[in-house]
Parts: C-alpha cells; structure tokens; sequence
C-alpha cells in the first residue's frame, strides 16, 4: 500500500500522527493496519470517553463481557479486561513501528482510572497494574497532570514504566510536568535501570483552551475580545514548545541525563479536532508543526489532512514572542486564564470519570 503524501510530508517534518480512537471493530477488521499502511499512523490514544463510543456502539464486546460476568468477574473487571485486551492487540500491531523507531513511536496509551486523579498513591499502583497486564513494551500509561498527578507521574517512571501525561491545559502545568518527568528519570537512574527504554510524551490539550476561551470572549463581546476568538489554543501550544525546548534543547539538568542515555519528553498535541465549524478543521495540525512532537488526531481530523494537507515547515518554532502578546491581549481584555485552564482541567478529569462510570454501569 501508498502512503498518502500529506501525511507522510507531515511525518517527515518531524510530527508523529497517532489516532486519537480505538475499539474492537477497528481490530477485527483490518483498518488499524490499514491507517498504519495508508495514513502514516504510527501511535494510539485512549481515554474513558473513547472505549465509551467503543463498547456502546455495536456488539463487539456482548459476548466476552457476558462470558466474564458469567465466570464471576465484575463489570468493573470485565470492562477493564476488555479494554486492556484492545490495547494489549493494538501493541502487537504496532510492534513494527515501535521497533523501527527504537521505542518512540509504534505506542498504544490506557488511562488510570480518572477517579484517581487526585490520589497519587493509588495512581501509582494502578498504573505499574496496568503496565504489567497489558504486558508489553509499547504501552504507554495515561496519567492525568493534575497536583496529586505530578508526584505519581514521578514515581511511575522512577519504577521503568512509560507514561503518558495527560490533561495539560497551561504552559505552567506543563514545566512541572518536565520537572517531575526529570525527576523520574533522575530516580530511575539511582536505581540502575536504563532509562533509555522509558520513554513519556506531555499531552497539550488544544481546542478544548480555545472552546473554554472564546466562551468567555463572547460573553465579554466587545470588539477586541471577538477579534481574539480561536487564537488561545495555538498560542499556548506555542508557548508550551518554547517551554520544551528550554528544558530538553538547553537545559543543563537533561542535558547531563542525556549522557545516560535518556529520552526527551515530546511534546504531545491532544484535541486536535475542530470544534467550531468556523474554524479550519485542520487548524490545530497546521499550526502545530515542529519537530520530536506528536498529533494525534480523531478520524475525521486525519481524513481531513490526508484530502488536504498542511503546510510542512515547522509553524512553531521562533513563535513564542508572537504567542505571549496574544495571551497578554486576552487577559488585557478580561480573560482569567489561570481559572480558565482550572476549570479545564476539574472539567477534563470530571468527563473522564463520568465516562468511565457510565462504562461499569451499562
């Protein structure tokens, strides 16, 4: 099979594409390979709301959760089982690309319970669970940037596991999570493990920043907060770059775990689908090329770029300046955007949590 050439121009700018979706259909039937031979996906994202879609449409999953409720297993364990099960297959066809790129790509995530999301210890021992029963090299646990996240997240990659963070709405939250990244490297390291094989990426929510900010500028509704509107999301994509080349390009603390043989920490684009008709639909694509980072994208998103393509120079780079006076512009107009991104991020682990609820109570 041909790789579509806009994808793959996309690919050789430096940016990894990952589906943003996975279920069992999409196992079964061949078209996970298909995309991975077509489409130049090299990775997968999950959450609650995507197995959600996965395990309330259709009945690809009827018969083996009626076969573990039958043998005495909970809801709660037959779902989790199911969903690890998906994972488990999607790593196997996946291998490839995890082994052609020396484990950065060729990564399927799972997510912790969201329920855990403000209790570190309990996140730290659901996700060394969830490694070990998903069993293999090329999952990636999802764990969310909340407070209590960041001392898990830690502690999760100071024990070898590869992780996810998820949920990361502002560029501040996003240098902690460098920082407890590092950390977790630094106690890997002590330990004597190769931190080679531990690999994470920082997940940048986008849309969501602009769908949460231009709420507000419409409420304000003067001409210069509308002049603002779908500018948010980009802008802080940008800063959080910046943030990541500060930290792992010219930073003396990565620099001297480098020299052990550690991995940087690639930035992440999460919520790469349009919500606002609008708006371009591959808007957050366009803008967020660079280098050693990730787009992951919802099927529609992917079509969209594969019909149409992006400009492949990197669009990010160089644009931290630029970035600043657009988020000093929205809160010279009236925009709060520390309680803007706290509210995304309760709002982020509610929806999750909720997702995850409706899935042991169907």
């Amino acid at each position: 099979m041909t790789q579509n050439p806009n994808l793959a121009a996309l690919s050789a700018a430096g940016v990894s594409v990952w589906l943003d979706d996975l279920s069992r259909d999409l196992l079964r039937s061949g078209g996970l390979q298909t995309l991975i031979d077509t489409r130049s996906v090299v990775g997968i994202t999950t959450n609650p709301s995507t197995f959600e879609r996965a395990l309330t449409q259709g009945r690809a999953y009827d018969g083996q959760l009626a076969e573990l409720t039958a043998s005495g297993s909970d809801i709660d364990t037959a779902v989790r089982t199911a969903i690890t099960d998906d994972v488990r297959a999607a790593c196997d066809v996946l291998r490839p690309q995890w082994e052609a790129s020396d484990g950065v790509d060729g990564r399927v995530s799972i997510e912790v319970d969201p329920a855990l999301a403000n209790n570190t210890d309990a996140t730290v021992t659901q996700a060394i669970e969830l490694a070990k029963i998903v069993d293999r090299p090329n999952v990636f646990i999802k764990i969310p940037a909340t407070a209590a996240g960041l001392p898990a997240i830690t502690a999760v990659l100071a024990n070898g596991v590869s992780v996810n963070v998820t949920l990361i709405f502002s560029v501040q939250r996003h240098r902690a999570v460098m920082d407890a990244y590092l950390s977790g490297i630094e106690g890997a390291q002590q330990a004597g493990a190769d931190v080679s094989t531990i690999h994470s990426v920082a997940s940048l929510f986008v849309s969501r920043v602009d769908t949460e900010v231009d709420k507000r500028l419409e409420a304000i509704g003067s001409d210069a907060a509308r002049a603002l509107r779908g500018r948010a999301g980009v802008a802080n994509a940008h800063l959080a770059y910046a943030a990541y080349q500060q930290v792992f390009e010219a930073g003396s603390r990565f620099a001297a775990l480098r020299a052990g043989g550690a991995r940087v920490q690639r930035p992440l684009w999460a919520s790469t689908g349009v919500k606002n008709p609008a708006y371009p639909d591959t808007m957050y694509v366009a803008e967020l090329v660079a280098p050693n980072t990730v787009s992951t994208m919802p099927e529609a998103t992917l079509a969209a770029v594969a019909e149409r393509g992006v400009a492949v120079g990197d669009t990010v780079t160089g644009k931290a300046k630029r970035a600043r006076e657009v988020l000093d512009r929205l809160t010279a107009v009236g925009i709060d955007l520390f309680d803007a991104f706290d509210g995304l991020e309760r709002d982020g682990v509610a929806k999750f949590a909720a997702s995850w609820q409706r899935l042991v109570q169907r």
